[in-house]
């Protein structure tokens, strides 16, 4: 197990709830958005590889990529500008699997680990197809965080469960990422499904678009996953943006944990 596993399981463990914003990488003022992200209460940061052909994500993360990308990024450069970051919490990668197809198993596992990435979210590659790249993974101490769909048959989540790594990524929703003005209610009955079967930290992600929407999940969820609405403050407002609102969010997650420690001690 990597950092992030490690990390999670014992911020868990003390009760915390677990905030993972997404910033997309190489878009202009990404750094210093992980930057404050980190400042103001994130668990961990999944950086996005912009890829030019995405089955994730939607309209907001699109447009980041695409900008993104015709600035010049690529996978190499923003690996190597997330060597300059100097946060104290683990960071991770969401990419598609071409990528880690080009670069080669092993050899994209080290990279990660040379770049100080601590896991690796490849939505595209399927449980039954992950075998080369989680062996790779495993042997370089990359933690492979595994999706888990609202669609899943329960015959499947344990297997899912097993296999993952870090946290398993509870996905609240049918389609693609975005912001929505209300809570999809596969959101917390996913994440109530998973909880019954795993002590592996569940998070939820896709579909939570603010504050209240993210303390909803995690009261039933170990935390919650931020994309679309981190990234549209990030293109909108800048850096300074994403840290006031990522310490929005803590402040109502750590809520719903304060509540729950009460009810603990009052049962």
């Amino acid at each position: 197990m990597g950092r992030l596993d490690t990390d999670f399981r014992a911020k868990r463990d003390a009760g915390r709830k677990l905030l993972v914003p997404y910033v997309t990488g190489g878009l202009t003022g990404w750094q210093d958005a992980v930057r404050a992200a980190a400042a103001n209460g994130a668990d961990a940061i999944e950086i996005g590889i912009p890829f030019s052909d995405p089955v994730m994500d939607g309209p907001v993360i699109q447009e980041a990529s695409l900008r993104a990308l015709s600035a010049g990024a690529t996978p190499v450069s923003i690996l190597e500008e997330a060597r300059d970051l100097d946060v104290d919490i683990p960071l991770a990668v969401m990419l598609y699997y071409n990528t880690v197809f080009r670069f080669g198993h092993r050899r994209f596992a080290e990279l990660l680990i040379a770049s100080g990435i601590s896991a690796a979210i490849v939505p595209d590659l399927p449980l039954e197809e992950s075998f080369e790249w989680t062996r790779a993974a495993d042997a370089s101490d990359v933690d492979t965080v595994m999706l888990a769909a609202p669609t899943a048959p329960d015959e499947r989540l344990p297997r899912i469960c097993e296999r993952a790594r870090g946290f398993v990524y509870s996905v609240g929703l049918l389609g693609v990422t975005g912001e929505r003005d209300t809570l999809a209610s596969t959101a917390t009955a996913l994440a109530a499904r998973l909880k019954k079967i795993t002590d592996v930290p569940v998070i939820v992600g896709v579909g939570v678009s603010n504050a209240a929407q993210a303390a909803q999940v995690c009261a039933v969820a170990d935390g919650v996953v931020q994309g679309a609405s981190v990234v549209r403050r990030l293109m909108d407002g800048g850096a300074d943006a994403v840290g006031d609102y990522v310490a929005e969010v803590r402040a109502a997650i750590d809520a719903v944990a304060s509540a729950a420690a009460v009810a603990v001690i009052t049962a």
